[in-house]
């Protein structure tokens, strides 16, 4: 579950791991931004400015690798307890990504994805997002998906409201309720099955993200804070998701 140390994995690719046994879709916890910037005696604000750089690198190299999906966890729907001086910054350094990272995201033609509520973001983030969104919308390599304002158990309340909606007025069966239903209707609908969640900062736990969509994904958790997450890491958790045997419940023929 958890990475081995900076010597894990020496080799900076992975021409030995087929496309196709690569994780399709990889989702990642980005912890520790604040506790990094404490550690440098820093404002917690620094610790974000330097995760940006992190993301941008992780984008890139996971466009090299074909890889078809990675959703980041942006900003919780927890994350507004936070104080406001730090939501502020959230907001304008979001914005300033937006703008920024366009030219980067059409030049490694990466398909931008946002998933959660919009409600409570700031008009002027909403409008340079859906700038961003209808710019790359036709673009063919990974699609990076920004979970913000975004909590697990809110995508399901609210699916299971729709479905409910559906069934009061007549148009869905409650018998035609199925997992494949519940699926059909998640911000993720189209894309792959989280293979690889990825966390970094060291905590175990999932803290809301992605709740049904991981239901069968390899965890791989390193306790480097997300500014300090490294193309290596990233290379190592992929090559350690190739060596495990995913059972889905089941067993292997010769077990």
């Amino acid at each position: 579950m958890t990475d081995q140390g900076p010597d894990a994995c020496e080799s900076d690719q992975l021409a030995d791991v087929p496309v196709d046994d690569r994780p399709r879709h990889i989702a990642i916890i980005m912890d520790g931004n604040g506790r990094w910037a404490q550690n440098q005696d820093l404002p917690r604000i620094e610790g974000h400015r330097h995760g940006v750089k992190t993301v941008r690198m992780i984008s890139e190299t996971a466009t090299e690798l074909q890889i078809a999906a990675i959703t980041l966890y942006c900003l919780s729907s927890e994350n507004w307890k936070r104080p406001q001086a730090e939501l502020d910054f959230l907001m304008h350094l979001l914005e300033q990504y937006l703008i920024e990272e366009r030219r980067t995201i059409m030049d490694q033609g990466l398909r931008l994805k946002v998933i959660g509520r919009r409600d409570r973001l700031p008009e002027n983030v909403l409008t340079e997002m859906d700038r961003t969104l209808q710019m790359s919308a036709n673009n063919p390599g990974t699609e990076l998906v920004l979970a913000i304002d975004y909590g697990g158990r809110d995508e399901i309340t609210k699916v299971t409201r729709d479905i409910a909606s559906e069934v009061a007025a007549g148009t869905l069966s409650v018998d035609a309720v199925d997992e494949k239903t519940i699926s059909s209707r998640l911000y993720t609908a189209d894309l792959p099955e989280v293979d690889l969640l990825i966390r970094s900062g060291g905590d175990m736990r999932v803290s809301n993200f992605l709740l049904w969509q991981i239901s069968y994904s390899e965890i791989w958790i390193t306790e480097k804070c997300w500014p300090e997450f490294s193309r290596q890491d990233f290379l190592n958790a992929i090559r350690d998701f190739n060596s495990r045997q995913r059972r889905f419940g089941g067993l292997h023929v010769n077990e």
